[in-house]
């Protein structure tokens, strides 16, 4: 039996239309939004499982809203696949039935995945790189490097999928970035995308730089490793514990000392003519949120990411 995604209450611009096969007002639409509602890889406060959820009601404001600097709207040019049914306990059941999942959305959809915490971003560059036949460029946003060499005695999880990702070839490590990374690790973990290859932009390295002309460096970086790779497609994974707890309390393992909301607005902003094919934001965990503030900034990142894509694609 087909699975149906249910309806949302209210109108938001993430789920201003369902995926549905049947209507033919769809059919022309080239992104999509999908909710992954797994937590069962966390290994500090659950709850992200609601962040899909949370996400979508954040967006309310942003429903008619069109963006400030792209002068668009994505409601038009979007549909919802609505909240995907995967297991609830198990990680390499839940990876299994999350790529083949991804694999049927990719052909047709540029898709933003609302996680649900960040084991969910595996299964979807494995199927990113089987489409595609080739590695993908990516830019990290997250306090934790997300590299261990296993999930406190389990061989994988939340905070292991770059360094899997790596390893299988999913992504090209000289085009790797990853960005805020401040979170306490050994040294094996902390130094493993350096030594493969890629770059970190430390927390630290950014405090006190929020616009384009003091985030210049970080940019550069970024458009270069991109370019050395032919305009590599590139993913986007942003963790919303990237930020500071002051801008994201709502979150499984949060870490003091991190990004500015205007910051990742502003990269966000200033990279949005790269070749981006993908993106997805994990680690809202709602029940610690304030006033949504946490569901709010990461409502806002997917459209402006969004906003971006269909600006771009309107000047080609």
């Amino acid at each position: 039996m087909r699975y149906e995604p249910p309806y949302f209450s209210g109108t938001t611009f993430l789920s201003a239309a369902r995926l549905d096969a049947e209507r033919p007002d769809i059919a022309g639409r080239p992104f999509a939004v999908a909710g992954v509602p797994f937590d069962g890889a966390v290994t500090n406060r659950p709850g992200a499982r609601f962040g899909p959820a949370a996400i979508r009601t954040a967006s309310l404001m942003l429903c008619d809203a069109v963006h400030p600097l792209y002068a668009c709207a994505p409601g038009d040019a979007l549909t919802d696949a609505g909240d995907l049914v995967l297991p609830a306990t198990s990680l390499p059941q839940q990876r299994e039935a999350l790529q083949l999942a991804a694999s049927d959305l990719l052909p047709n959809r540029h898709v933003c995945w609302l996680g649900g915490d960040h084991s969910i971003t595996l299964p979807i560059l494995r199927a990113h790189r089987e489409q595609r036949g080739g590695p993908l460029a990516i830019v990290h946003f997250d306090a934790h490097c997300d590299t261990w060499s296993d999930h406190f005695g389990e061989p994988s999880g939340h905070g292991t999928w770059m360094r899997e990702a790596i390893q299988e070839g999913l992504v090209i490590p000289e085009a790797t970035v990853q960005i805020g990374i401040r979170s306490p690790a050994d040294h094996q973990a902390r130094d493993f995308v350096r030594r493969a290859g890629g770059s970190v932009i430390g927390a630290r390295e950014l405090r006190g730089r929020e616009n384009a002309e003091q985030l210049a460096s970080a940019i550069a970086e970024i458009r270069a490793r991109v370019a050395r790779h032919d305009r590599a497609p590139v993913y986007l994974t942003l963790d919303i514990d990237c930020l500071d707890p002051a801008f994201a309390p709502g979150t499984g393992t949060p870490e003091a000392g991190g990004l500015t909301t205007a910051q990742i607005l502003t990269l966000l902003e200033e990279l949005s003519d790269l070749n981006w094919i993908g993106m997805d934001c994990v680690e809202v965990a709602p029940a610690y949120d304030h006033a949504q503030i946490t569901s709010l900034a990461a409502a806002t990142f997917v459209w402006t990411y969004l906003c971006g894509r269909l600006a771009h694609l309107a000047i080609r």
